[in-house]
């Protein structure tokens, strides 16, 4: 099959440190073509891929202090689809639902992923404008909000088995890892370290728009508590591997409709247990007792650090390998480009 995979620019693909869907697009597009599909990558000329690499821009948006406006270029990403498009059997993007006024010049399939928050009040009037594209949501719960709209499937994001590996001997730290966001709730993963008389370990991206938010909430935090608080800033590649695989436990106290939160797997796949607010995905993707505790508010959480000697790091593990995989992801999305051609 001829595959296209579009990718957002913020990031390169693999991103160094935060990037969530550049790293998905990442390990999906790697997957497929160990799988022995004809592949075509666009993303920035920095992302580093076995596809061929069709290059929009010079690196990460988020990356290059001349860039100020993004959205021009993920513009000249979509006419450069449509450029190509008669060389693919499929188009998958990534970059949501920027390219759905064009979608219908588009003379093979397509098919979007749906990688952040679904809100009524912007998506549905959208939806109902572009009601024939269609749609793959990363959880059940993530489509929730706006159950009537075209999904074609919800595929899980997976890793790779060789990039994580178990680690059984852990070291007495908590870690929170992610985005430095309100809806994360990282003034929460500190309170939480501190009842229960651990280290907190916080390796976290702040963008532009949340500097002011750390500033004024999490730094004095950070600060009050630095004999046990360790802030990292953003970690990335071996370091950031490290970091998850020797935690006794990821922290995610979010208090948001999270669509997936795929520090979860990747948390998962070394062996480590994440005890998670019981919001958005959280329950499709922790096996409550086995990846984890899926808990409700900070007093649960404390006692469930209590409890992180009764999970079995090798069976959570095992949990990664059953259900996380980037070839059983790589596969769900097969079956829906083969769904979507058999409609052509």
């Amino acid at each position: 099959m001829r595959i296209a995979q579009v990718a957002p620019l913020y990031e390169s693909v693999p991103p160094y440190g935060y990037g969530a869907t550049e790293r998905i697009v990442h390990y999906l597009t790697e997957a497929l073509v160990g799988l022995g599909h004809q592949v075509t990558l666009f993303a920035t000329a920095d992302s580093t891929t076995s596809a061929e690499l069709v290059p929009i821009c010079e690196r990460g948006l988020w990356r290059d202090e001349a860039v100020w406006d993004t959205l021009t270029h993920h513009v000249r990403e979509v006419e450069a689809v449509i450029q190509r498009a008669r060389d693919f059997d499929i188009v998958h993007f990534h970059i949501d639902p920027l390219y759905f006024p064009t979608a219908r010049r588009l003379p093979c399939a397509h098919v979007t992923t749906m990688h952040g928050r679904i809100l009524p009040h912007d998506h549905g009037p959208l939806f109902r404008e572009f009601s024939e594209a269609p749609l793959v949501s990363i959880s059940d719960s993530q489509r929730e909000p706006l159950a009537w709209a075209n999904w074609k499937a919800t595929v899980h994001h997976g890793l790779p088995t060789d990039i994580f590996q178990l680690c059984e001997n852990c070291e007495d730290y908590l870690l929170f890892i992610g985005r430095m966001m309100p809806e994360k709730r990282p003034d929460l993963a500190i309170d939480i370290a501190r009842r229960a008389g651990l280290k907190l370990k916080m390796a976290a991206k702040i963008h532009l728009g949340e500097k002011q938010y750390f500033s004024e909430n999490i730094a004095p935090l950070v600060e009050a508590n630095r004999d046990f608080v360790e802030y990292l800033g953003e970690v990335g590649g071996a370091a950031r591997i490290d970091l998850l695989s020797r935690a006794r436990a990821l922290v995610f106290p979010i208090q948001w409709p999270e669509p997936f939160g795929m520090v979860m797997i990747e948390a998962m796949a070394c062996g480590t247990p994440t005890i998670a607010f019981r919001n958005g995905a959280v329950s499709e993707v922790i096996e409550d007792g086995v990846s984890g505790y899926i808990v409700d508010g900070v007093d649960a959480a404390v006692h469930a650090v209590a409890r992180l000697g009764d999970i079995d790091r090798r069976r959570c593990r095992a949990a990664f390998e059953r259900r996380f995989t980037s070839e059983r992801m790589a596969r769900g999305y097969v079956a829906v480009y083969d769904a979507l051609l058999r409609k052509q």
